[in-house]
């Protein structure tokens, strides 16, 4: 089982930004998956974002057991590059992920998804996603 722990001031700092989106996810952002920001050979595994949606995403699927009691999960491809043991801090706005080897990300993000629909006529008029 993977568990995250939340320092005070992550745990407070995440609450903010969670909207009431009932779902959270623990996902890589170097552009190998549908939710990364930036991307790019030098992110692999670097770089991760907690991710708000309004229901589970099957892709993301292993349940991260939490002291903040939230509906947390992560997917087969970020626990290549984690523990089991996690946990979350917060310093000058910015929250961090280790593990038990060490610090994994100084600078997780936080997005808060809103799924977007591109028209046929936008794609043809040379708009993109």
């Amino acid at each position: 089982m993977v568990k995250m722990t939340f320092s005070p001031e992550a745990g407070e700092f995440l609450q903010k930004k969670l909207g009431n989106k009932p779902v959270l996810i623990l996902a890589l952002n170097d552009g190998s998956n549908k939710y990364s920001l930036q991307g790019g050979s030098c992110t692999i595994g670097a770089n991760f974002q907690f991710v708000a949606l309004d229901q589970a995403d099957s892709d993301y699927q292993i349940k991260i057991d939490n002291d903040l009691g939230l509906d947390l999960y992560t997917g087969q491809a970020e626990m290549g590059f984690l523990d089991d043991s996690l946990s979350v801090g917060e310093q000058y706005g910015m929250l961090s992920l280790s593990d038990g080897s060490g610090l994994i990300d100084s600078a997780v993000g936080v997005n808060v998804y809103e799924p977007s629909k591109l028209t046929a006529e936008q794609i043809q008029n040379g708009a993109s996603c």
